[in-house]
C-alpha cells in the first residue's frame, strides 16, 4: 500500500440527517466488495471511525486504491428528493479538516481529491469541490 500518494474524499450517499453509523457502511461494503472500503468514516456527530489501517488497501476508487487513503462522510444526498448535496455537519467539516491536515503533514506532497475528481468517475461524490477546499487547509 505504501507509499501513500493520494487521499480521496467520499460521501456515503445517504440522506441528509440520517444517522448511519460507520459499522453499517462497513457492512454494506463487505457485502458488495468483500472488504471494508474506507480507512475512515466521519459520522454526523464528527466521530472519526477507523476502518482500515493506513497500510491496508481500500476498495473506494476502482483500480486506483494502491497508495490511496479513502475517507468517507455520512451523508451526501438531499433528504427530500435524494439528489447530491453537500450535507456535512459542522462537526463533520471540523473532523474532516483535522484528518486531512494530519495526513498532509505525515505525507508531504499528498494529492487530495474527491471521488468525482478521478478520471472516468461519473459520480457527484463527495458532493462538494474537494480540490480548492483541500488547498485552503
Amino acid at each position: 500500500m505504501l507509499p501513500i500518494r493520494y487521499l480521496t474524499i467520499h460521501c456515503a450517499a445517504t440522506p441528509e440527517g440520517r444517522d448511519v453509523k460507520a459499522a453499517t457502511i462497513d457492512a454494506w461494503d463487505k457485502a458488495k466488495f468483500g472488504q471494508v472500503s474506507y480507512h475512515g468514516i466521519i459520522e454526523l456527530d464528527g466521530s472519526y471511525v477507523v476502518g482500515l489501517d493506513d497500510d491496508q488497501k481500500g476498495a473506494h476508487v476502482g483500480g486506483k486504491n494502491t497508495g490511496n487513503i479513502g475517507i468517507c462522510y455520512v451523508g451526501g444526498m438531499d433528504k427530500q428528493d435524494k439528489k447530491p448535496k453537500d450535507t456535512r455537519t459542522e462537526a463533520q467539516k471540523k473532523t474532516m479538516a483535522r484528518v486531512v491536515r494530519n495526513y498532509m503533514a505525515q505525507h508531504p506532497g499528498l494529492i487530495v481529491r474527491g471521488h468525482r475528481d478521478w478520471p472516468g468517475v461519473a459520480k457527484a461524490c463527495p458532493c462538494f469541490d474537494v480540490i480548492p477546499w483541500a488547498a485552503s487547509l
